[in-house]
């Protein structure tokens, strides 16, 4: 006889059920940096010489590659794993706040802003009237916890809490905690990069006051990025967040346009963000529908053209006779998959015609959705990422609530 016991999940199935919890971009973060560390390890890369951010390197050769490089890279395997460890919960959380191709993006232009500003502190340090300080020109530094201190800054700033605790054991007000966490690293670690962390820390202001506005796109640019063929198998991962249905609080810096009276314009054009949104492959239709929205491609194509096509010719051509035979019309189609076909399909009958078109079935679908519980514009995303299956649809829907 079995015992009534509930055992708890055991070690696997728990570090299972923590990775499925992880969103998409984050995740992906984790597994590119493990796997650039365990390459590394098994050819026996040690010297970080060539992919490190050196800003004497920089300056002299121009290597802007290694804004990017150094990110990736970490020395050790304490090293790789401390600062995923602390990336998770921080990218985690960012994710769901912003979206996976927003937090894409964010991770990206820190790389970028926390590279610039190691370069210009560097180069105000080594050549200063009063004591010339050439060490940070001449520092290799590698790692992700630059842009780790700047997700810390974001995270904390949109959280609205009055304070933070440090390790559990005390709490600190929330503006001062970075800069505690800069100086206990510093004072706990060897081989750190101050310089670094600092400039991780000034990105992460940066970004929380606004000063990135400039250089931030529209939402339709990420729209654009999320309906476009090449993002189609990533929409599906359950994991992935799209930016029109990501939880929203606090003050996320937005797209400055430039339009107004009192509102900064741009340092980029206008239409640039437009121009590339434009260079983004979108999914080719086969039935270009009058109305059809251009972000969400895919409304007119056939589902299931290969294998129903058939069954579909001989729906059409019994629809059509019985339209011959009888005087009355019937605008409802007696076969599920003649509501989710997004062909057009013509009958003339007494000089009349008749036209079933895709785009009514589509609205059909969605204002299904919208009236299970579901965000109008998440749910057009989704439902336009799975072809018009409304299953696959819900799926996708659920998976982001997740």
């Amino acid at each position: 006889m079995r015992s009534n016991i509930v055992t708890e999940a055991g070690l696997p199935t728990r570090i299972k059920q923590w990775w499925g919890s992880i969103p998409f971009i984050t995740s992906g973060v984790v597994i590119v940096c493990s796997v650039i560390y365990l390459i590394c390890l098994l050819f026996g890369y040690d010297s970080f010489y060539e992919i490190c951010f050196l800003p004497s390197q920089v300056v002299s050769h121009f290597q802007v590659y290694r804004f990017y490089t150094s990110v990736l890279f970490h020395g050790s395997i304490l090293h790789v794993v401390f600062n995923m460890l602390a990336f998770v919960p921080l990218g985690s959380e960012l994710e769901r706040i912003m979206g996976s191709v927003r937090l894409l993006y964010l991770i990206i232009l820190l790389s970028t802003t926390n590279a610039i500003l190691h370069l210009i502190v560097a180069l105000l340090v080594d050549h200063n009237p009063f004591h010339p300080y050439a060490y940070f020109m001449n520092e290799c530094s590698i790692g992700f916890s630059g842009v780790i201190f700047s997700l810390i800054v974001i995270e904390t700033s949109l959280s609205g809490a009055q304070s933070r605790s440090v390790f559990g054991l005390f709490n600190v007000p929330s503006k001062l905690y970075p800069w505690i966490l800069l100086v206990l690293f510093q004072l706990l670690a060897s081989n750190v990069s101050l310089l670094g962390h600092m400039c991780g820390i000034l990105s992460g202001f940066a970004y929380t006051f606004g000063l990135f506005n400039y250089i931030l796109p529209p939402p339709s640019f990420y729209a654009s990025i999320e309906s476009s063929s090449a993002l189609s198998f990533c929409i599906r991962r359950p994991g992935f967040i799209l930016c029109t249905g990501s939880t929203t609080y606090g003050q996320l810096p937005t797209y400055s346009s430039g339009t107004g009276t009192t509102a900064p314009r741009s340092l980029l054009p206008d239409n640039l963000w437009r121009n590339m949104s434009s260079w983004i492959p979108r999914r080719e239709t086969s039935v270009i529908q009058e109305g059809q929205d251009p972000r969400f491609p895919g409304r007119g194509r056939t589902l299931g053209s290969t294998r129903n096509q058939s069954n579909t010719t001989d729906s059409d051509s019994n629809l059509q006779e019985r339209l011959l035979d009888d005087t009355t019309t019937t605008h409802a189609p007696t076969d599920l998959r003649d509501v989710r076909n997004p062909t057009v399909t013509t009958v003339e009958v007494d000089g009349s015609v008749l036209t079933n078109q895709g785009s009514d079935s589509f609205e059909e679908e969605l204002k299904k959705l919208v009236a299970m519980g579901f965000e109008k514009t998440q749910a057009e995303v989704a439902l336009a990422a799975a072809d018009g299956e409304p299953s696959v649809a819900i799926e996708i829907l659920m998976s982001q609530q997740g």
